[in-house]
């Protein structure tokens, strides 16, 4: 009997090893991990150039509070900068807790500006933010707020994507508008680039923050740094989380020094966010991902992964009803339970994860080769086909 919460309808598959983009279990088998720990590991499992920076780091300095400079931090902040819309940044512990500083933020700046009263956060049906308290009222999914006492108020949900519904939305109480380019957990639903534009010229037009949330779509898995660069356009506050740390806890509240300079000392804080240990195994992810080539090699991977899928959509039309791809962050719509799915494709150990409306998400390494995707390829043919028979 586990002492663990029984929160998580968790698998009795245990791992002891990873390398690149196989897992091995303790058991003894190999699997393809095209889970990534949802959208976690950019660089793969084991990755010798992180490994490395944490065994030096270990050995040195771990934790200090942040009452003190910490340059490791500061290196970080200043490369996140460089290659995005922000002036600053503010790192935390997960995406959740990003989230949290993201709206925090954009209250706190109305309140500077004397407008106490513009607290409201417009949001869209589909999303998640996380899982406290404030950040399932921003997602709005009713099963995760069941049974955990009133709502936080300050959020109102529009459809996904209807930009009509957005301007009726907005209202005197209104301060920002947040949403995920591309939303993981209820499918891999890919916003349109329009709409985003869209978006960015309703804030400027009604002083309206944009708030991102690229937690699970930034970090190189669409092929660009971050997903609103294919739109062109920049937000004022955004949350990243999963790749940054490569699979170490670390996440990171960006924004504008307009709007982030409102977070004056003493408005927030975080005991363990932008530790020494932390932020320099985000620096050696930031090395990697920031490598020549290496966005260009995940657009191409992506393409090659997508037309794979294709494939096997006109070989099991029965099965696959949509691919939903965008890079390497890709949605298998399908017909049977999606649970049976993941759970078939584990079966002939691909790892998968399974998300809203019914669909597979494929979240590999974005390091995985040529070679790698035609053998997951030839692994989820397996399991479809057993999943076919039975």
């Amino acid at each position: 009997m586990s002492a663990l919460y029984k929160n998580y309808a968790r698998s009795e598959v245990a791992f002891e090893r990873g390398e690149g983009v196989r897992l091995f279990s303790t058991t003894g088998d190999e699997y393809y991990d095209f889970a990534g720990g949802i959208a976690v590991n950019v660089v793969g499992h084991a990755d010798p150039h992180v490994v490395n920076a944490i065994k030096k780091q270990a050995e040195n300095l771990w934790h200090v509070s942040n009452v003190f400079t910490i340059p490791e931090a500061e290196k970080l902040a200043q490369r996140l900068v460089d290659v995005s819309f922000a002036d600053m940044a503010f790192f935390t512990n997960s995406g959740a807790e990003a989230m949290e500083c993201a709206i925090k933020t954009a209250r706190r700046y109305f309140y500077d500006l004397g407008e106490p009263d513009r607290y409201e956060i417009i949001t869209m049906e589909g999303a998640f933010h996380g899982r406290t308290l404030g950040t399932i009222a921003a997602g709005g999914n009713p099963s995760y707020l069941e049974g955990f006492g009133p709502k936080a108020e300050g959020f109102v949900q529009v459809p996904r994507g209807d930009i009509d519904a957005l301007k009726k939305a907005i209202t005197p109480k209104t301060a920002a508008i947040l949403f995920e380019p591309i939303q993981g957990e209820s499918g891999i639903n890919i916003l349109d680039v329009e709409f985003l534009r869209d978006v960015r010229k309703l804030c400027d037009e009604h002083g309206l923050l944009l708030v991102l949330d690229e937690i699970q779509c930034g970090y190189g898995r669409t092929g660009k740094m971050f997903a609103y660069e294919w739109a062109g356009i920049e937000p004022d506050i955004m949350a990243l989380a999963k790749g940054i740390g490569g699979g170490f806890p670390l996440g990171a509240c960006l924004a504008t020094d307009k709007v982030g300079s409102a977070m004056v000392p003493g408005t927030h804080g975080s005991t363990y966010g932008g530790n020494p240990l932390a932020c320099t195994v985000g620096n050696a992810v930031f090395d990697r991902v920031s490598e020549e080539g290496f966005l260009d090699h995940v657009q191409e991977m992506g393409k090659h992964l997508a037309w794979h899928l294709q494939q096997l959509a006109q070989k099991y039309p029965d099965q696959i009803v949509e691919i939903r791809a965008k890079g390497l962050m890709v949605g298998i719509k399908v017909s049977s339970p999606v649970g049976d799915v993941v759970a078939a494709l584990r079966d002939a150990k691909l790892l998968t994860v399974g998300a809203g409306d019914n669909v597979v998400r494929m979240l590999p390494p974005l390091t995985v080769t040529k070679d790698e995707i035609d053998e997951a390829i030839r692994r989820m043919d397996a399991g479809l086909k057993s999943l076919a028979s039975a």
